[in-house]
């Protein structure tokens, strides 16, 4: 964590209360995600920069409105489709990362597509996801204590950020997508 000023440490109560507020209207956990954490959102009016918003996800202000998140989304699944449609994203993964997946969402007794959601809101630290500008990183992992903490010091990058452009459908659920059973690979047409 972050040493905070005085000054951030004020305006980072002042968003957790603001988002209190809007928790305390028991909204459900769609509607608290878009006017907390969406990009209209508290927090992102209040951080407008990369850094000021890097910075705030690591406080312990920030923790706690994750954990709002948390138990809205257990209280009640979204009801508000009008407002707010289901989009449906394809994401290409290896078998045993999708085995990995099922197991762990049976092992936590909640569908893999809750247990998929509540991995995507976590904040990643940005030397968790691969640079694809073709070729490594600039220094191989080290286990020196140097390497440690310079890697801590990058600010985090969260997947929902839309700082990279994502490949996501447009299409409500529902509208346009072909089922396919469950587990079962898809058939290669000849």
């Amino acid at each position: 964590m972050l040493t905070q000023t005085p000054q951030s440490t004020e305006k980072y109560q002042e968003v957790l209360q603001a988002a209190e507020s809007r928790y305390r209207q028991s909204p459900d956990w769609v509607a608290f995600f878009r006017d907390v954490l969406g990009v209209e959102g508290i927090v992102r009016k209040a951080f407008p920069t990369f850094d000021e918003l890097s910075a705030f996800e690591q406080s312990e202000q920030y923790d706690k409105i994750q954990k709002l998140l948390v138990k809205l989304r257990e209280k009640r699944p979204a009801a508000d489709t009008e407002s707010e449609p289901t989009r449906v994203i394809t994401v290409r993964l290896p078998k045993s990362m999708h085995e990995s997946l099922r197991t762990e969402a049976h092992d936590l007794r909640t569908s893999m597509n809750k247990l998929c959601i509540s991995k995507l809101l976590q904040v990643i630290g940005e030397d968790m996801i691969p640079n694809e500008r073709g070729g490594a990183s600039s220094s191989p992992i080290s286990s020196s204590p140097s390497a440690s903490s310079a890697s801590h010091s990058q600010p985090p990058m969260l997947a929902n950020r839309n700082h990279q452009p994502a490949v996501v459908s447009s299409v409500p659920f529902g509208q346009g997508h072909q089922a396919t059973p469950p587990y079962k690979p898809a058939q290669p047409r000849f």
